[in-house]
């Protein structure tokens, strides 16, 4: 679990993982009026009151339910996994992810997390499990090497799928090495699976037809192991296919674009371009401290034939496009305070909650200043993780991608005065309602679970 702290006044404030924790309302401090023109979002419970932090594992599919992955940090409780029915405004427990693998009884170390969305193909979702229990080596979380008293050691992460007409889990392929897997994506057209594992960085090839999974060895030198040294390098956290050939993209802390050839199963480095643009800022990249020139969120957009992707630390939206070498700077695309700010987010990575629908619109839940007297509410300089600087908002930002229009929608509030934190996932569903996990109190505990936010305005 990573720790910083950070004193506002007499107040101190506990930042754990990869974003802030709200802890005024715990503390019995006043909570924050809700200014107008915010949105307001519901949070629910959906059962687990050990729920920790999501990335990316919240999606809409089409039977018009939201699925969604509730984190689990301890070695013994799996991930728990859930749809909700907007219909029936009422969440569902579908299982716990080690049990449904067969792990839970043979007292593996739990799958305790979801780390990438869900791809829905003839009515599977395909995703992908991770690891939530670490231990501290060397000044960094990383995979035990001894597991707990009448455990073993965590087995690897799983390529699986849900099957919404059995609603039976399916498990396809483990990460070899006990990797977890930490990014993914999936070529539809070709019936393939890729993904990184956490924490070497491999880059894994999973042909659905012939049940053959690849291993084609680490994209980024010793990835996010031997912290402190040359060879560490942040893991890129999104990937995207190219239909027209099926090449897989992914970028490096060091700022190059790569990509893998379906045909001549090779990892190689596009020439020509790169990510090292002065827009996104200077970074070093063996610092752990931010993703470097890694894009934090891409995806491919066909109608223009390329890609469409943020930068977390700067906030910069650009396109891809892979045929002809070039990457282009759209506009920043935070919030309209931290753009009049002038800084960066308090989270160093970069936020995860980046999405396009089906009509173009870029959905983006980024963060926002807080001003305390007049004055920016500002965090840690420098924090050697992913992790939070300060406290700060959330807003909704969308980009139209046919219009060229951008429009910060506001900050996003619970009913009872407190905002979520934490959030770093974001589902767009019908009528462009828009999901979410993020932490808020429950029973006078600090959990994360599902929330709807409840837009004021057409899109």
């Amino acid at each position: 679990m990573r720790r910083s702290f950070l004193f506002l006044g007499t107040s101190l404030l506990l930042f754990t993982g990869c974003n802030l924790s709200h802890e005024q309302s715990a503390a019995g401090e006043e909570k924050t009026p809700i200014i107008p023109d915010t949105m307001i979002a519901k949070h629910y419970f959906s059962g687990f009151a050990g729920a920790h932090d999501t990335y990316n594992a919240i999606s809409y599919a089409s039977d018009g339910k939201v699925y969604y992955v509730l984190s689990s940090t301890r070695y013994d409780v799996g991930g728990q996994f859930y749809c909700y029915d907007p219909l029936l405004d009422k969440t569902e427990f579908i299982a716990d992810l080690s049990d449904a693998l067969g792990e839970k009884a043979e007292k593996y170390i739990a799958q305790g997390k979801s780390h990438v969305e869900f791809y829905e193909f003839e009515k599977k979702l395909y995703f992908a499990t991770h690891a939530g229990y670490y231990q501290m080596i060397d000044g960094a979380e990383q995979m035990p090497l001894v597991a707990p008293e009448g455990y073993k050691l965590y087995p690897g992460g799983h390529f699986l799928y849900y099957d919404m007409k059995t609603k039976n889990l399916h498990d396809l392929a483990t990460a070899p090495g006990g990797e977890g897997i930490i990014t993914m994506t999936m070529d539809k057209d070709r019936g393939h699976l890729y993904g990184l594992t956490w924490p070497k960085g491999l880059f894994l090839d999973y042909d659905i037809s012939t049940k053959k999974l690849k291993n084609l060895g680490p994209v980024t030198r010793a990835g996010e192991t031997q912290l402190g040294t040359d060879n560490f390098r942040v893991i890129c956290r999104s990937m995207f296919v190219d239909p027209r050939d099926g090449n897989v993209y992914y970028s490096t802390a060091d700022g190059d674009i790569c990509y893998y050839n379906p045909k001549s199963k090779v990892l190689d480095k596009l020439e020509g371009v790169n990510l090292r643009l002065d827009y996104f800022g200077k970074y070093d990249p063996k610092d752990a401290g931010s993703m470097g020139y890694n894009w934090r969120k891409i995806y491919w957009y066909g109608p223009e034939n390329k890609a469409y992707g943020v930068h977390g630390n700067s906030g910069y939206l650009f396109t891809f496009d892979p045929k002809i070498r070039k990457v282009e700077i759209i506009e920043r695309i935070t919030s309209e305070p931290s753009k009049k700010s002038g800084m960066f987010d308090q989270f160093s990575y970069g936020y995860l909650g980046y999405n396009i629908d089906k009509n173009g619109v870029i959905y983006y839940l980024t963060g926002s200043p807080i001003y305390k007297g007049g004055e920016r509410v500002t965090g840690l300089d420098k924090i050697n993780m992913g992790a939070a600087k300060g406290l700060e908002y959330i807003h909704l930002v969308t980009y139209n991608i046919p219009e060229k229009k951008y429009k910060d929608l506001g900050p996003i509030f619970y009913q009872d005065g407190t905002f979520p934190t934490y959030v770093n996932s974001i589902a767009v569903g019908a009528n462009s309602d828009i999901y979410t996990l993020g932490r808020f109190m429950y029973d006078g505990k600090e959990i994360e679970d599902l929330v709807k936010i409840i837009l004021k305005t057409n899109i």
